[in-house]
């Protein structure tokens, strides 16, 4: 009897704490803000304002159609998930109710990630820049239910603060404004998109000379601006456009200033190697310096600036032979394959600026996951250790950041490299070799115990354009390092885009893939960037496969991008939803305009293939951006590069041979030892892309192996030196045929060739 009283009391007690338990969930989930709609959305930024008290809406006619049927104006916030400030505005503000109160109350939210919608971006981007001289993101733009902006600013704290209006005012203000004149408003709004989209409106000179005086001026321009101490071409904050080493490595090639202009470039590189820009444990580059000496940076890394930086610095290798840029070059792509990549081997987008503050995992700070006090180093690597450490790396016991208005870095240290191994080996009476091995045994240590902390969020979106990007990287590193894990890479990120995110049947790209979903049309960039790692993909491995996709990606590119009136390539192809206009981006940025890149693969495309038209396409887009270049050619040190190479003899080396020849092999290593941008490299194979581009280059015919053994030919508008099947003879001839400097650009009178 005992032990069924027992069981019936344990029962109770069982019931009583279930219903507790029940009662606490239901208490807890009541609490718990609701999703919004942008719960449903793949971009990871607009999911982490999924939980925000703002009724937000993502971009599309929903939301224009809401505030049309209910007379407000659209609050439209840009920004991506490893941006700082947009971090700051989601904690102080999206999530404040009074503030999310206001704005549901009177506007119609939109929130849009500028990495998955840059047209979206650009267009808004671009009023912000005319209105106030000035943009960034968060970008922050009322709107008309057309679309069409009448105001904007970018990052806005609560309340006023720092000089900045509270964005509880601004918006009361706007609410004011809106009541009282929309009229006015409205009238304003149309005159504003007026007047951008004639601003923006270009079109192609076909009387407009394309000539070398162009690279000459933009070269003045870096002269100018040169900070001879520390590299760069700008004051702080110092944003690294590797576009710049592009032209300048051209520069030093085939322009009369060559050794000044190399050294621009390598000054520069090797400044930012040493500065606190650089991840000197775990590789790879963060997205800029706050300061003039390349020291403090904006923690965030982007995977477009690893693989530009990385091909900078290969580059760079190859002129100089200065071991720090190799080993510069490995530590940024070592860095992106073992923490970029995906497991079905394309990369991810991004790693924060900001991450959990280590023993206090509530509260998030910028750098936290980067910085170090001198303490937790010697408790790493020991007191002797850590002195040796902290005189290499800049390492002080109150910290090494003077400027700290945020107090965010207490007494932290960047990294950075203060002394070189000789200078350390005279202080420490070592040899510069065993200063070395030390350093690296440290850093190995103090890396382990830096995984122990929590990472920064690391944005696992897979963009298209630049999975491209990287894709060249990687084969420019395999072409010069001869390392084959990154050819490998490369091959396995463009299977992965062929395989997840491109219909062969109807040539349609897509932007985006995320837990296996592919979403979102692709953009200019998408198809040209991808073109561009593929042509470089063939020329490291000859596999026609790649050549061919690239062309197709590039025809499909003209037929959705092209402006056959006016010249040049849109941005955004014709569909694009609820877009004001489409542009045509003139300005070679943080990532080369799409436009420059796609003049840069039409002409090397023209040159294999012999296609007019493919050539004629170039020139008309080179001639489309003749105001910016013609007044300002240093923007667009990427599309100079095309011109440089239109203007220039362009060397083909055309190998007769199987691909799978070792002879094809080394010749293709020899042909790859040296830094020579401007030239092409056709396997004449009888393949595929060997019979479709046969049929209009003529410069293919009879470039046959001679005797059965693969033979190499080198060439100047398919005027050919004696072909050879000898590796020695090849390099011979590699090295006696130099490129012809600007000034004397073989040229036809007026510069076109």
């Amino acid at each position: 009897m005992k032990r069924v009283r027992w069981f019936f009391l344990a029962l109770g007690l069982l019931a009583s704490a279930i219903v507790g338990q029940e009662a606490k969930q239901e208490e807890n989930a009541a609490s718990r803000p609701q999703a919004n709609r942008l719960i449903d959305e793949g971009s990871p930024y607009l999911r982490q304002h999924a939980y925000n008290p703002v009724d937000w809406y993502p971009w599309g006619d929903e939301a224009f159609e809401t505030a049309r049927r209910e007379g407000k104006p659209v609050f439209l916030s840009v920004g991506y998930s490893t941006c700082h400030w947009c971090h700051v505005m989601r904690r102080e503000s999206f999530s404040n109710p009074s503030i999310a109160a206001l704005l549901n109350r009177h506007f119609v939210a939109v929130k849009v990630d500028r990495e998955e919608r840059p047209d979206v971006d650009r267009v808004y981007m671009t009023f912000l820049q005319s209105a106030t001289g000035g943009g960034g993101w968060p970008m922050s733009v009322f709107l008309t239910p057309e679309a069409k902006p009448f105001f904007g600013g970018t990052y806005y704290p609560p309340q006023d603060r720092g000089g900045l209006p509270g964005f509880a005012r601004v918006l009361e203000r706007v609410v004011e404004e809106w009541q009282s004149n929309r009229d006015k408003i409205l009238k304003s709004a149309d005159a504003i998109t007026r007047s951008l989209r004639q601003a923006t409106r270009l079109q192609a000179d076909p009387e407009w000379t394309l000539q070398a005086g162009l690279l000459d001026t933009a070269y003045q321009h870096y002269r100018a601006s040169f900070d001879e101490q520390h590299g760069g071409f700008a004051g702080p904050p110092k944003f690294p456009r590797p576009s710049d080493f592009g032209f300048l490595l051209r520069r030093h090639l085939a322009g009369s200033d060559q050794q000044e202009a190399l050294n621009m470039a390598l000054t520069t590189l090797r400044s930012m190697a040493r500065g606190g820009i650089y991840d000197h444990l775990g590789g790879g580059f963060h997205r800029y310096s706050t300061d003039a000496r390349w020291f403090l940076p904006h923690f965030e890394k982007m995977l477009y600036d690893q693989a530009q930086l990385a091909q900078a610095y290969l580059d760079a290798y190859q002129v100089s032979r200065d071991p720090l840029m190799a080993e510069t070059a490995r530590g940024t792509l070592d860095y992106v394959l073992s923490r970029m990549r995906s497991p079905q081997g394309a990369f991810y987008s991004a790693e924060d600026a900001d991450s959990p503050v280590p023993g206090n995992p509530d509260e998030e700070s910028e750098g936290a996951f980067y910085l170090w006090k001198l303490s937790e180093i010697e408790e790493v690597v020991g007191e002797e250790g850590a002195a040796l450490f902290a005189a290499a790396y800049g390492v002080q016991a109150d910290g090494n950041v003077e400027s700290d208005p945020s107090g965010e870095f207490g007494n932290r240290n960047v990294l950075y490299r203060a002394l070189d191994d000789s200078a350390l080996a005279g202080r420490f009476s070592i040899s510069p070799g065993q200063a070395e091995q030390r350093l690296a045994r440290y850093r190995a240590r103090l890396l382990g115990r830096r995984a122990e902390r929590p990472r920064p969020h690391r944005d696992e979106k897979i963009l298209t354009a630049w999975n491209g990007l990287m894709i060249s990287a990687l084969c420019r590193a395999h072409q010069v390092l001869g390392e084959e894990r990154y050819l490998e890479a490369a091959r396995r990120a463009a299977d992965f885009i062929e395989r997840e995110l491109y219909d062969s049947s109807s040539r349609n790209l897509k932007r985006r893939h995320l837990e296996g979903d592919s979403a979102i049309p692709g953009m200019l960039d998408d198809y040209a960037y991808l073109a561009q790692g593929l042509i470089d993909l063939y020329e490291t491995e000859l596999d026609d496969g790649r050549l061919l996709w690239a062309l197709e990606l590039t025809e499909a590119q003209m037929a959705r991008f092209q402006d056959p009136q006016q010249g040049g390539f849109f941005n955004a192809p014709q569909s694009g939803q609820r877009l004001l206009f489409r542009l045509k981006e003139e300005y070679d940025g943080a990532v080369p305009s799409g436009n420059s890149v796609a003049a840069s693969n039409l002409l090397r495309l023209a040159e294999m293939s012999g296609r007019e038209d493919l050539r004629q396409a170039a020139l008309s887009t080179m001639r489309t951006f003749h105001r910016i270049l013609s007044r300002a050619p240093q923007a667009m040190p990427r599309m100079l590069a095309s011109i440089g190479f239109h203007l220039r003899p362009v060397r083909q080396v055309i190998i007769a041979g199987r691909r799978e020849d070792p002879k094809v092999k080394a010749m293709l290593r020899a042909v790859h030892e040296d830094f020579h941008p401007d030239q092409i490299l056709f396997l004449a194979d009888g393949g595929r892309a060997h019979q479709v581009f046969s049929k209009t280059q003529e410069g293919l015919e009879g470039k046959k192996p001679r005797q059965g053994q693969a033979t190499a030919y080198v060439c100047r508008n398919f005027v050919c030196k004696l072909p050879t099947d000898d590796i020695e003879q090849l390099k011979k001839l590699l090295e006696e045929d130099q490129p012809a400097s600007d000034e004397d650009d073989g040229s036809a009178p007026g510069g076109e060739r």
